[in-house]
């Protein structure tokens, strides 16, 4: 059966160099042929199985639907009496973690906002000085970003640290400090234009 495709293919083929005067391309096709790279194509072909289409596990595509939805559904409450965040989905409580808030002179603002950026491993730029500090272990905004609000020059949001002792105090220049490992979370929970709530 086999023999009987390659000449078939080899007989096509040297048809189609000669009337297209294709030499390169002829015996380039005939090398894979007889190499029996086209033969379990052919073999299928003839025998007119139809291949099997790849189907993605739900154990796979569950996961994504839930972060799809509970992102789309999602609200953030700050608690600054309490210096936590609350993650809430479909009007139920589902996480909340501890955050810095604004020291004395650089109050969170309150009110209510959305998410208005997000960014992985963001730079930080000092807000006296103006440095910059690119991302890695001495940037104080650790590994994600989440902005909620700005004047147009100035940002505040949620992010890392790079120094986890000071979560839950009043340590910021009115950002909401997080663990990295909760900011990290949290960034996968929500979405640009998610609601966000900052009440004392």
């Amino acid at each position: 059966m086999i023999a009987k495709l390659v000449k078939v293919l080899t007989f096509r083929v040297i048809n189609y160099r000669e009337s297209n005067n294709l030499l390169k391309t002829g015996s380039m096709l005939l090398c894979f042929a007889s190499a029996g790279l086209l033969v379990p194509q052919a073999l299928q072909a003839a025998k007119q199985i139809p291949q099997t289409p790849k189907i993605t596990p739900a154990s796979l595509i569950t996961p994504i639907v839930n972060k799809a939805i509970a992102a789309m559904s999602s609200q953030l409450v700050v608690d600054l009496s309490d210096a936590q965040v609350y993650l809430y989905g479909q009007e139920r409580l589902l996480l909340s973690y501890p955050v810095a808030v604004g020291k004395s002179g650089w109050e969170t603002p309150t009110g209510s906002f959305k998410v208005l950026h997000k960014q992985h491993n963001p730079v930080w730029q000092q807000p006296i000085t103006g440095d910059l500090i690119p991302t890695g272990p001495d940037n104080p905004l650790g590994s994600r970003w989440i902005s909620f609000w700005s004047d147009g020059t100035h940002q505040i949001g949620f992010h890392g640290t790079n120094d986890e002792q000071l979560v839950g105090q009043k340590a910021s220049h009115g950002c909401l400090r997080m663990r990295n490992t909760d900011i990290e979370e949290l960034y996968e929970q929500v979405r640009v234009g998610t609601p966000v709530v900052v009440q004392d």
